[in-house]
């Protein structure tokens, strides 16, 4: 049976637990080799695990997204062993603290935009060449319609993700003319820890789950897909445009 990854190498971050280890499964089943990147190295293992058992492969690589110098690292020796990246899942992210912004620790500030903005321009920065070196890189960024609604009390994390949004719509912009496809992608509420951090009165069995997205990531990168600089939400199923601003009379 034929795979729509087979002999592609592909980095998940995040993904020990919630929408980045459904995503590093589902692309080890489509054949991918994966490189799966979280803190945790005892869900690192769980996943090798279950990748082994759907008859996948994996690389683990346990670290912190706030050591930047190991996201440089990790560029180079992915170059060294492979030559390339075809897929590069930016998922990792952190919700910090819900309160009024003007309350806002600037600790708590500093480690969201360190991990939702500084990091995964970092990993751009350290992969681009790799991705470039692919017949088909594809880049998917996991955004949140906080991104765009900019509700009371969640400042750092609207902030953090409108930031990620524009950068991987300045790098769709840049590899338009390259084999490099560039998606961001709005999961709506999903069955994850972080949802149940910010919504806790929430009856977790009414939202959908990280597996039901993943299929849906994979299509994305796949070489057969060819948009760029889009944005696909999950609740509608749908792709948008980034909205430009509209001059008000």
């Amino acid at each position: 049976m034929s795979r729509p990854l087979d002999e592609r190498i592909a980095l998940v971050t995040g993904a020990s637990r919630g929408i980045g280890r459904a995503v590093a499964l589902e692309l080890a089943r489509a054949g991918a080799h994966v490189i799966a990147l979280a803190r945790t190295v005892g869900a690192l293992e769980e996943l090798d695990d279950d990748i082994r058992a759907v008859g996948g492969q994996a690389t683990l690589v346990p670290l912190d997204l706030k050591d930047y110098e190991a996201l440089d690292r990790l560029g180079a020796a992915i170059y060294e062993r492979w030559g390339k990246l075809d897929v590069f899942v930016a998922n990792a992210g952190i919700l910090g603290s819900l309160s009024p912004i003007g309350h806002i620790d600037p600790k708590t500030w500093d480690d969201v935009m360190a991990i939702n903005v500084t990091a995964n321009w970092r990993l751009v920065r350290s992969l681009d060449r790799l991705l470039l070196a692919s017949d088909a890189g594809r880049a998917v960024f996991l955004s949140s319609g906080a991104a765009h609604s900019c509700r009371a009390y969640w400042g750092p994390y609207s902030a953090s993700k409108a930031a990620l949004e524009a950068i991987a719509r300045t790098y769709a912009e840049e590899t338009r003319t390259t084999p490099v496809r560039v998606m961001i992608v709005n999961p709506g509420p999903l069955r994850t820890a972080m949802r149940r951090s910010a919504m806790p009165g929430e009856d977790p069995m009414t939202l959908r789950t990280p597996e039901e997205l993943a299929p849906r990531i994979l299509e994305l990168v796949t070489p057969a897909w060819k948009d760029s600089g889009l944005i696909y939400d999950f609740p509608q199923d749908a792709l948008l445009r980034p909205q430009m601003p509209v001059p008000v009379a």
